[in-house]
């Protein structure tokens, strides 16, 4: 098994402009991922995938390694998947370019639970929920998960009739790293969106509305 570690980066950000590029203690936030990314013990390679010669030329300035994608993706997963069709690897990690507090020991963590599984199709780190209101907050992520880790559907405003301590035992906020087996990637991305994907704005249902499989990998936040 050869993982490599993609981070996905443009600089049309909607919120926060350039925010890829915002500098943390001297360093642009994306080189504070990628440098982290490259601590891990279990990442073959890392690559910064972007549209952008301005970020290229950042990254590569500080001796990180590009790959050049079309402009025309609409997210991360497209990109990644266009990168990586030329790499050896077996697996690929996605990384958020916008996370620079990234620990490289959750990557150890993360690939180690994908090599219990190679011939999975994908994989997503998640984390606990600890308020209520978190459930309808719609700036990031939700999944219910199923006993045997396996996602069976994301949202962003809480779909659950059930009280707050009984959702906590099936619901999980998606965090920045997923994984892909490289072939199942490949074959994903020439798939059209699928309806509930276009509508949360949710990649991740992509995967689960054609029916195959993303696990759910459980990080500690600290």
């Amino acid at each position: 098994m050869k993982i490599v570690a993609v981070i996905p980066a443009h600089l049309a950000s909607v919120r926060f402009p350039n925010k890829i590029l915002f500098k943390l203690h001297g360093l642009p936030m994306i080189e504070h991922v990628r440098r982290r990314a490259l601590l891990s013990k279990a990442i073959s390679d890392v690559y910064v995938a972007t549209c952008d010669s301005e970020i290229a030329e950042v990254v590569k300035n500080f001796g990180g390694k590009v790959i050049m994608t079309s402009n025309l993706h609409t997210n991360g997963t497209s990109r990644v998947a266009e990168a990586i069709a030329d790499i050896d690897c077996s697996h690929v990690m996605l990384l958020q370019g916008d996370k620079p507090l990234l620990l490289p020991r959750h990557i150890d963590e993360f690939a180690m639970n994908v090599s219990k599984k190679p011939f999975g199709d994908a994989w997503n780190a998640t984390g606990p929920i600890e308020h209520h209101e978190e459930l309808d907050r719609h700036s990031f992520v939700k999944c219910t998960v199923s006993k045997n880790n396996r996602i069976l559907y994301c949202f962003r405003r809480s779909p659950c009739y059930s009280d707050f301590d009984v959702q906590m035992s099936f619901t999980r906020k998606i965090l920045g790293i997923i994984a892909y087996r490289k072939d199942f990637l490949l074959e994903l991305n020439k798939l059209p969106p699928a309806p509930i994907e276009q509508v949360e704005f949710i990649e991740q249902m992509r995967i689960i509305e054609n029916g195959f499989n993303l696990e759910s990998v459980p990080v500690s936040q600290s």
